[in-house]
């Protein structure tokens, strides 16, 4: 075989390997990205219907039940304008309350309830994920409604 030879047939099997890694890095990631919806979008059955996406919102007052499982919690969240109730298996952030922000990722379940695999509180009493804050306030401004709490 000659040099040339052994050269194109090293780019060619360079070329073939990178393509084949980018594809798998390409399919990984695709496999993990979970979009956010709002309360609204989600009863509107904007969300995927076969993957895992996010929902947030606030968590509405008095809305938190315990199952008498001891680790099942339902409850729902509200981008004041919709509300999408949400189950969840497993212990709750510490910094989880009723009335404050919230994200929760998962898949819409049977009955139109989100079941969650896990929930993301907010940082602190003046941190609100940009997601939510934003849902929040386009809500606000539509004229869904009058005010917004936080």
């Amino acid at each position: 075989m000659k040099a040339r030879q052994k050269r194109i047939l090293f780019v060619a099997v360079a070329v073939v390997g990178v393509s084949l890694a980018a594809g798998l890095a390409i399919s990984a990631l695709r496999s993990n990205i979970s979009y956010f919806f709002s309360p609204t979008q989600v009863m509107a059955n904007e969300h995927p219907t076969d993957a895992v996406f996010r929902v947030g919102g606030l968590v509405v007052e008095n809305s938190l039940r315990r199952q008498p499982d001891g680790l099942t919690l339902k409850f729902d969240v509200t981008d004041n304008a919709a509300v999408v109730p949400v189950s969840y298996t497993g212990i709750l952030p510490d910094l989880f309350s009723e009335g404050q922000g919230v994200v929760a990722r998962g898949r819409m379940g049977p009955g139109g309830v989100f079941m969650a695999e896990e929930v993301l509180a907010k940082h602190d009493e003046s941190y609100m994920p940009p997601e939510v804050a934003n849902t929040l306030q386009a809500a606000h401004v539509d004229g869904v409604v009058e005010s917004v709490t936080q």
